[in-house]
């Protein structure tokens, strides 16, 4: 980082696709930050009903592994709320839902040997960073603590809603977690540039909602949304926006326009099926 304050615009070497310039670092110190901040907010909140946080940061996150940058992220935003709502307040039990489009590898290397972290990932199979298989479950006394559900190009809003129902759901009951993280990504989105999934800004207004519900009967109600990928703007900004309908239950006003159907063709709901029984059956679901 003081040689891009100093150059202005550097790669960082073994790091994917990642670039830092003059401002980088205090911009990831400024996002992981939030996150704690975030996190802190929702904890001094009384009653029996925390509000739900959202932070917007950037750079993202999910990518940083322990090591270092990878993959657009600096520091690991999501990982280090996760070890600072534990160490900070004394939470036990940490449940990560990851919805990117990529397989969050940083998130589940920090986590991967750890029995009270819960990382659960859904992601296009076969996409950035190749990561994320099914059989990638965790090690010694953290095994079983790590779930990775690849989908086949294609899947969209019908795959994700019952991946969520079927799998991310009874996960988490299962788990019983002190609190819920969500690395947010919105690269899934049917016109995102990098990948090729095909949810739709319905897609995200029924994650956010049923993220909300799951919250409230596992974890009193608390939750974090971390901002994670999103590409194209107009989808990133709208996805966004209906993921705060979901959080107020605001059905009426969402943003139907980037539901078009004329862009979305038919998913692979065969392949997700074969997945959704392989990973229930790996985790006994």
């Amino acid at each position: 980082m003081g040689k891009a304050a100093a150059d202005g615009l550097i790669f960082i070497e073994g790091s994917g696709p990642t670039y830092a310039t003059s401002t980088t670092y205090e911009e990831s110190m400024l996002a992981a930050g939030g996150s704690l901040a975030l996190v802190d907010s929702l904890m001094s909140v009384a009653g029996p009903r925390p509000p739900i946080g959202f932070a917007l940061i950037r750079p993202p996150g999910h990518h940083a592994v322990p090591a270092g940058p990878m993959g657009f992220c600096v520091f690991g935003n999501v990982a280090i709320a996760a070890r600072h709502a534990q160490r900070a307040h004394g939470l036990k039990r940490v449940f990560i839902i990851d919805f990117d489009v990529h397989h969050g590898n940083g998130t589940q290397d920090a986590f991967y040997d750890d029995p009270d972290v819960f990382f659960c990932s859904t992601h296009q199979d076969g996409s950035y960073p190749g990561t994320g298989k099914m059989r990638q479950v965790g090690t010694r006394d953290g095994e079983g603590t790590t779930l990775n559900l690849p989908l086949p190009g294609g899947s969209g809003h019908a795959a994700m809603l019952t991946a969520l129902k079927e799998v991310i759901v009874p996960s988490c009951l299962k788990f019983k977690p002190d609190i819920l993280l969500v690395s947010a990504g919105y690269d899934a989105h049917v016109l995102d540039p990098l990948a090729s999934l095909q949810f739709t800004t319905a897609t995200y207004y029924h994650l956010a909602s049923t993220i909300k519900q799951l919250a409230r009967e596992v974890c009193n109600g608390r939750c974090v949304f971390f901002l994670e990928g999103g590409y194209n703007l107009d989808a990133l900004s709208l996805s966004v926006a209906d993921t705060f309908r979901g959080l107020l239950d605001d059905e009426e006003s969402r943003a139907k326009l980037t539901d078009d159907p004329a862009v979305l063709y038919e998913e692979p709901l065969v392949g997700v099926r074969r997945a959704i029984t392989e990973i229930k059956a790996i985790h006994s679901l």
